[in-house]
């Protein structure tokens, strides 16, 4: 069991106990829940519906600017805030994947449809997949989302796939190879309606999202031929690209990179609860609005019903009861800058985790770092 753990290095007057994050919470979820305001659950369509026009009020301001202007001086200007824009889009589709959009199953899945297959994300297909991610996070034995690599899978490796799964950019760009084929260790596919990502009764689900996305992908050949392939690349590949990465840089930082190294579960060791707890929130400056706050991220993991636009007092609400489990975000200029060096820190040195133990933590090869940094000298 985790447990609070005394530095010996100190004189005994000014001997501390350090917090250990894998110690069992004092608290329970439904003590947390209590202590969130009850209009904090409540799901506005209206409203939710008023940030979906906002996006795409804005998405096609963008590209109208881009087209009328047509200036190289503004092309990775649009870029930057476009591809912004399709990862607000994304969090948006996610809400609805998760019900947090609207009380109306239907509502969320027409809205969640036509967001995600427009940035060429399979709707059920990515819900269901995230779904298993929320409800196992924390535990390498059924986490779906940047799991750890045991010891043994990580050593079986070969150079190429451990260069891309831990040198900066490559990784920043792992979704779309995600969406195919999974993990390393794991096997399936996010359109394929028989990928053990999914239960008998979700496949017509699956099936559906794919052929969505499939339209999508026919409407996008349409329009290069009408547009031409360079001006479909400038309009809608590159800010597709800049929005993978804006997705990979969140999505890893929310479950790695913290100042303190936050532990993993197998077993009996792991809850859904001290799972939760190892989530990180993250300020993003400027972009905290744009992407509808989706930094507020531990009460969003253990309520993922909430909607976004009461995360933020939600969170307030429950830190009283969270306590020292609950790590206060740093907080970012306008632009998150400071979040680059969490990544590239944590790149280097979590690469794996032992294949024993039910509470453990990320271990580094030195030896893979060590050889591509003399190789780049």
């Amino acid at each position: 069991m985790g447990s609070l753990g005394v530095n010996f290095g100190l004189p005994n007057e000014e001997m501390e106990l350090e917090f250990d994050p894998s110690a069992l919470p004092p608290f329970k979820l439904s003590e947390i829940r209590a202590a969130i305001p009850k209009h904090c659950w409540v799901k506005n369509p209206w409203k939710s519906l008023s940030y979906v026009l906002r996006d795409i009020v804005i998405v096609f301001a963008l590209i109208s600017m881009a087209i009328f202007l047509d200036s190289w001086k503004f092309w990775p200007l649009y870029w930057v805030l476009q591809g912004t824009m399709f990862w607000a889009i994304f969090v948006l589709g996610h809400d609805c994947g998760h019900g947090s959009f609207s009380d109306s199953a239907f509502l969320n899945s027409v809205v969640g449809h036509i967001l995600h297959s427009s940035i060429l994300v399979p709707y059920h297909g990515w819900r269901i997949s995230h779904k298993t991610h929320h409800q196992n996070h924390g535990n390498v034995e059924a986490d779906e989302s940047w799991v750890p690599m045991s010891e043994k899978l990580y050593k079986e490796l070969n150079s190429a796939t451990k260069f891309f799964r831990f040198k900066i950019p490559f990784p920043l760009l792992a979704y779309p190879i995600y969406l195919i084929s999974r993990s390393p260790g794991k096997k399936g596919s996010h359109f394929n309606p028989y990928s053990d990502l999914f239960q008998h009764n979700e496949r017509k689900f699956v099936v559906t999202s794919t052929l969505c996305w499939t339209l999508m992908v026919a409407l996008l050949y349409y329009l290069g031929t009408f547009v031409g392939s360079l001006q479909l690349l400038k309009l809608y590949g590159i800010p597709y690209m800049i929005f993978v990465m804006w997705l990979d840089f969140v999505t890893y930082l929310h479950h790695h990179g913290h100042e303190q190294k936050l532990p993993w579960y197998r077993g009996k060791e792991w809850s859904y609860l001290r799972g939760g707890l190892t989530t990180v929130d993250r300020d993003y400056g400027v972009f905290n609005n744009i992407h509808h706050d989706i930094g507020t991220h531990v009460i969003h993991h253990l309520f993922p019903q909430i909607p976004h636009y009461h995360l933020i007092e939600a969170t307030k609400a429950a830190k009283p009861v969270l306590g020292k489990y609950y790590r206060e975000p740093k907080k970012s200029g306008p632009i998150p800058f400071h979040l680059i060096g969490n990544l590239v820190k944590s790149m280097k040195q979590d690469h794996y985790v032992s294949d024993n133990g039910e509470i453990i933590y990320y271990q580094t090869d030195p030896k893979f770092f060590n050889f591509y940094e003399k190789k780049d000298e």
